[in-house]
């Protein structure tokens, strides 16, 4: 039979199971690789597991929006964290997830055709939901810092344009942006009366007395703020798939359309699961970004050790440092020779729409001291014998 055809030719394959396989054939790879931490969820979310159990009408669909004791709990967390209030002008939908919040966002936003601004670099499933909804990406290059560049956007705005999305703190780069700059963004939305898409998944991860910023909470923001937030990252949930969004009331019927299509609702045990998460202490997640902050110190002290043959922004947030690479080698190219010589992965630049140039992306969230240790060692070592070579 012949293949068939289709809009998904056009989307770019998903990097992490390409990694993935070159790790699995160089046994003993220490990845920088995938974006997760190397805790477990709380035991309190654990224990309200039970409490689904104990309910025998569990097994049944329920809410497509979410259970009512999860989207309460939600809303106490929004007001006291992010500085938003949930009102008749914005709801919670909680969601399989934060990259299904911004599908269901992309779908309930646009028609084919339309435009959605991405700053570069782009986290690599934003720009694959927007070729998937029959949209074009619109790329906007940050400058130097990794730093938004408010003229650019306002300048890549057309009649086709639906929306503009920042990531702080960001992935791939672990930059976090300013109160200035998001409220230049919002303002810009505001002006050519498009959404601004606030994706806050690392919202817990900031460094060096930085605070996290949600664009949700500017006054005046709920008409045309969509935020999307995540456990995957904070709690440990990332296969449990629970994430949320807030948006705009008027989108409610749109993105309920999306979702009882594609999911009918969020799992209910991963729900519970979710709830119990935000019964933990304070010290939960204090404890364990503390040792994050650790092995990042680690890593961009071995990391200074490249100065000259890599450039390295400053990056106070998320997991990631993005490195600039002073050689003329393929991105990808590098990132096979480091597994299969020297077994450590990181990701390609490329993945994240930078062609003009050698970048790569290293992760350190996923490891304990130790090992991290190791892993950048190798790739201090690694990237010194290839690109010296």
């Amino acid at each position: 039979m012949e293949s068939l055809t289709s809009r998904m030719q056009a989307v770019q394959s998903p990097i992490i199971p390409v990694v993935g396989e070159l790790i699995k054939n160089s046994p003993g790879t220490i990845s920088l690789g995938q974006g997760v931490v190397f805790y477990n969820p709380p035991h309190e979310a654990i224990e309200f597991l039970a409490k689904f159990l104990a309910e025998p009408a569990n097994n049944l669909y329920k809410s497509v929006e979410g259970i009512p004791p999860l989207l309460t709990a939600l809303a106490g967390k929004l007001q006291a964290f992010n500085g938003i209030e949930i009102n008749g002008e914005n709801c919670i939908v909680v969601t399989a997830g934060s990259n299904m919040g911004f599908m269901n966002a992309i779908l309930a936003i646009t028609n084919p055709g339309d435009e959605i601004i991405l700053n570069t670099p782009y986290y690599f499933n934003h720009e694959m939901a927007i070729a998937m909804a029959g949209c074009r990406a619109v790329l906007v290059a940050t400058d130097e810092n990794y730093q938004l560049r408010k003229e650019a956007i306002a300048q890549a705005i057309t009649p086709k344009t639906r929306a503009v999305v920042t990531i702080s703190p960001n992935n791939p780069t672990g930059v976090v942006y300013s109160e200035a700059a998001l409220r230049q963004v919002n303002q810009i939305c505001a002006t050519h009366s498009i959404y601004h898409i606030s994706d806050e998944a690392y919202e817990y991860f900031t460094y060096n007395g930085v605070k996290h910023i949600s664009p949700g909470s500017f006054g005046n923001s709920s008409e045309y703020t969509i935020s999307l937030y995540s456990f995957s990252k904070a709690y440990g949930f990332a296969s449990w798939r629970i994430g949320y969004m807030v948006i705009p009331q008027h989108l409610l019927v749109a993105v309920k359309k999306v979702q009882d299509t594609i999911l009918i609702c969020p799992p209910v045990i991963s729900q519970y699961a979710a709830l119990g998460a935000l019964q933990a202490k304070e010290d939960y997640l204090k404890s364990h970004i503390e040792a994050i902050a650790q092995v990042r110190q680690l890593v961009l002290d071995s990391l200074n050790r490249l100065q000259g043959l890599c450039s390295i922004i400053p990056a106070n947030g998320a997991f990631y440092f993005f490195l600039k690479v002073h050689t003329q080698m393929d991105a990808f190219e590098l990132v096979k020779q480091l597994i299969q010589e020297h077994k450590v992965a990181v990701i390609p630049g490329t993945t994240f729409g930078i062609d003009d140039g050698c970048y790569l992306r290293v992760a350190y969230g996923a490891l304990q001291k130790e090992t991290a240790k190791e892993g950048i060692e190798r790739l201090v070592q690694g990237l010194e014998t290839i690109v010296r070579s």
